[in-house]
């Protein structure tokens, strides 16, 4: 990989990003990745279908290309979004789990493929935007930079589930020789001097 070409750069990272999506679902059951976690409902299976579908919109239609698979469970058809503005979010009830991930490992090839054969500068439209005008660089940075901010927020929802944080498994980004009990002890003394 040439860290000269800012393509592959992007590339990198935007793949970087969809395997620590992924690898969140890791040893979760069903019920706990759609259990909603916030109070507008986020879930870890549910993000993941989201980050899914944006890719599909992002790296299909955007660029003159279809979603080969339009009956897929999966996909959320611009028809079954204008119905549900969050079905993009819920997994439905009859999807497992390895479904839901094998759909995203095809639209990450989908997306792959988009961005191998075309130049930084293609040009696209999103119809969603009104049909602006954009390049493959422009929705390279918006999608990594969704995807990034999701993979944040599955961070934290699989730290409810099981406490397991990492990028992509248990501690591989965080420093081991901590006491975290001691470190939390400490964050708390220093909120608790502050008034409620």
């Amino acid at each position: 990989m040439d860290d000269n070409d800012p393509k592959a750069v992007l590339h990198r990272y935007l793949q970087r990003a969809r395997a620590a999506l992924l690898a969140k679902l890791d040893g979760v059951g069903e019920r706990d990745a759609r259990l909603p976690r916030t109070p507008t409902g986020t879930s870890l299976a549910g993000i993941v279908l989201h980050c899914a579908n944006v890719e599909a919109v992002y790296f299909g239609p955007t660029f003159g290309r279809d979603w080969p698979d339009p009956d897929h469970r999966c996909f959320i058809s611009e028809e079954r979004f204008e119905e549900d503005l969050q079905a993009d979010w819920v997994l439905p009830a009859d999807v497992p789990l390895t479904e839901l991930t094998s759909f995203y490992r095809r639209v990450g090839e989908f997306a792959d493929a988009t961005i191998e054969a075309n130049a930084l500068d293609a040009k696209g439209s999103v119809r969603h935007w009104g049909d602006r005008p954009v390049t493959l660089q422009q929705i390279l940075v918006h999608t990594l930079s969704d995807l990034d901010r999701h993979a944040g927020h599955a961070d934290i929802l699989r730290e409810q589930v099981d406490g397991s944080a990492g990028l992509r498994s248990q501690g591989d980004n965080l420093p081991d020789d901590i006491d975290w009990p001691a470190y939390l002890r400490r964050m708390r003394a220093i909120a608790d001097g502050f008034p409620p």
